[in-house]
């Protein structure tokens, strides 16, 4: 397995597969964790333990993905998400056209008899990656070499590799001109209950244009933009400033130290690694292997878009500017303190809403429904704390992350529950469209 390097405080990072490692249950933490149910589906029955060497080109592969994207885009925050959700897309339209079972997504292409699944998986990762990132392209060609090397040579693997080459390329050809990288400008003036740049770096608003990009799932970015948050002279805002100050701040905070964890648990996860090692765990074939991380990861950058829309809608300010100016809000309710500083560092772009519980609610809604149960059976591994949290249910995850984001200090409790609402929602609809069974 390559190795990775950390990533950014304000980024779920998504990463290689990590197998075999038993959860802990850390001070404070809500998941619950336990080798004696590390072996268990999701319906409570012992999983079989049988490999599947298809479905394992999918997990391979986006690990390569996973690598060669943070190595050659060097993506900011939650931009890695829609690279994925390009990877992804391509390998399951690959993988779907040879074995049929989901409906195909945004395509009708279908492969010709005999062709391999794996091979073709393996291909359409291998050119949407090879398109976008020539530069890693003889180590992208060389995973390719190594992957075609466990698969018979042949009619089967040949086809195979075509089909995938023509899946990718559809995708390619989906997303051009889609609004990666734009120029988005945030006009709002200072004032207020306004965002404006955070300390220490006091960096101009990161990554605008996710608010702009075409979908992949919704029909336009602000299909899903919540109500607007509570107005600055409201009871409710006060309480999430004075949580906020009593529980997010870097020093003389009322946190626990398993609060603590959490907060900085929640800073960089393997995602990938997680859906790879279910998959694994639970025996899945190489179609739902591919649907798993195709559905995930869309549902994932979807809800960046929805939450950087509402961002640069509503661009209300972070926590380290509310606490501090709390004397120009005209809530007698709050007390200013101008030299509070929180736990982790404030990422450049609005509080509202939330982007880490966005993606948080849409990543549980869509595996919960794709699983047909509120048990979905993740042990993932932090890169930032090294430890591994079993999730058995999906609600424990929401509350986590919720929690996270305000002990670290860098959002409301409401941009943090209004996030998660609007994934959940955007997720449940995406389901009724896309990554369907078919007869």
């Amino acid at each position: 397995m390559r190795n990775r390097r950390a990533w950014s405080a304000t980024r779920t990072v998504v990463a290689g597969l990590a197998c075999g490692v038993l959860a802990l249950t850390l001070p404070g933490a809500h998941a619950s964790a336990g080798p004696g149910h590390a072996g268990r589906t999701a319906s409570g029955d012992e999983h079989t333990g049988r490999g599947d060497r298809n479905a394992s080109v999918v997990t391979e592969w986006m690990r390569t993905a996973d690598t060669t994207i943070d190595a050659e885009a060097r993506p900011g925050p939650a931009e890695s998400f829609i690279w994925q959700a390009y990877v992804s897309t391509a390998v399951y339209n690959a993988v779907v056209g040879v074995e049929g079972r989901f409906a195909p997504y945004k395509w009708d292409g279908r492969a010709p008899r005999p062709a391999s699944s794996a091979a073709a998986a393996a291909s359409a990762a291998h050119h949407v990656l090879r398109h976008h990132f020539p530069g890693a392209g003889p180590r992208l060609d060389a995973a390719l070499t190594d992957t075609l090397a466990t698969i018979p040579d042949g009619e089967a693997e040949e086809a195979g590799v075509a089909f995938g080459r023509r899946a990718a390329a559809h995708i390619i050809e989906l997303r051009r001109d889609d609004g990666r990288g734009a120029t988005v400008p945030f006009p709002a003036r200072p004032r207020p209950g306004v965002w404006r740049p955070t300390p220490p770096g006091h960096e101009p608003f990161a990554s605008a244009w996710m608010g702009r990009v075409r979908p992949l799932l919704m029909d336009s970015p602000g299909q899903f933009r919540p109500g607007p948050p509570p107005a600055l002279r409201s009871a409710r805002y006060a309480k999430d400033l004075a949580e906020l100050a009593h529980y997010g701040g870097r020093t003389g905070s009322h946190r626990t130290p398993g609060q603590t964890e959490t907060a900085r648990y929640f800073v960089a996860l393997d995602l990938l690694g997680a859906l790879g090692d279910h998959a694994a765990r639970h025996g899945l074939g190489i179609a739902e292997t591919a649907r798993l991380y195709a559905a995930a990861n869309t549902a994932q950058a979807d809800a960046v878009i929805a939450a950087w829309d509402a961002k640069l809608h509503y661009g209300t300010w972070r926590p380290v500017t509310a606490i501090r100016e709390a004397d120009t809000d005209g809530n007698p309710a709050t007390r200013a303190d101008r030299h509070w500083e929180p736990l982790l560092l404030t990422p450049a772009h609005p509080d509202y809403l939330s982007g880490h519980t966005t993606m948080g609610g849409a990543l549980m809604r869509m595996l919960t429904e794709i699983l047909g149960t509120p048990r979905v059976d993740l042990r993932i591994r932090s890169l930032t704390t090294g430890t591994t949290r079993h999730y058995r249910y999906a609600h424990e995850y929401e509350r986590d992350v919720v929690d996270a984001r305000v002990w670290a200090g860098i959002h409301t409790r409401t941009a943090d529950e209004a996030g998660t609402a609007t994934g959940r929602h955007l997720a449940a609809w995406a389901l009724r469209k896309y990554f369907r069974p078919v007869p």
